[in-house]
Formats: structure tokens, C-alpha cells, sequence
């Protein structure tokens, strides 16, 4: 069975407080929004407010539906403490077939 592959997605985003990145995470899972979430430790720079700052951070990657994309998005801001937190979505361009099934499976709703 051929899948196609524009249907889903990974979206981005970061956090620095635990408590508030799990109530993001166990959020979109709770609601079929993300079939899997990803956590990374990473160390980011970046401008802000006229200067150049850092913080340790964890970046997540959520696997689902690209027809989802709305929903998680305002479900990371509606959750988030940032007063502008990334929300990106990146395509996935290829992947098992089975895999992506999964994704489907997981984020029915």
C-alpha cells in the first residue's frame, strides 16, 4: 500500500521548564493530537529583545498528521510559557510505509 507522504509532518518546538513542557507533551499525546514526541536536551542562542541570549532548553519533535498542524499549534501556545514560543512544521519528505500508518493510527481521533 503506497502512503503518502505530504500528509504528515514534524512540528518543533522548545521549552525550558520541565513542568511545563510535560503538560505540553502528555497534551497533545492525551488528545490524539502527536502519535510521538522527542525530547533533546540542547543549549540555544538567539536575539532577543535587542540582545544576544542563551539558555538551556530541550527541544522537542512531534510526529503527526499534517491536518493536525492548527490544533497542536494552538495547543503548544495555549500551554506554553514563552511569550513567543517556536512552532515550526517541517515536512516529512519520505518514510515506512508502516511507520507512517502508525502516525494515522495514533492521531485518530
Amino acid at each position: 500500500m503506497k502512503i503518502s507522504t505530504d500528509s504528515y509532518v514534524v512540528v518543533m518546538t522548545t521549552f525550558a521548564d520541565e513542568n511545563i513542557g510535560k503538560r505540553i507533551i502528555e497534551s497533545l499525546l492525551d488528545k490524539k493530537l502527536a502519535a510521538c514526541v522527542q525530547v533533546l536536551p540542547i543549549q540555544s542562542y538567539y536575539h532577543w529583545q535587542g540582545k544576544i541570549a542563551s539558555d538551556a532548553e530541550k527541544q522537542v519533535m512531534i510526529k503527526t498528521k499534517k491536518s493536525l498542524y492548527q490544533d497542536v499549534e494552538a495547543e503548544i501556545c495555549r500551554l506554553h510559557d514563552y511569550n513567543v514560543p517556536e512552532v515550526i512544521q517541517l515536512p516529512i519528505e519520505a518514510g515506512l510505509p508502516a511507520y507512517l500508518s502508525w502516525i494515522s493510527e495514533s492521531c485518530e481521533q
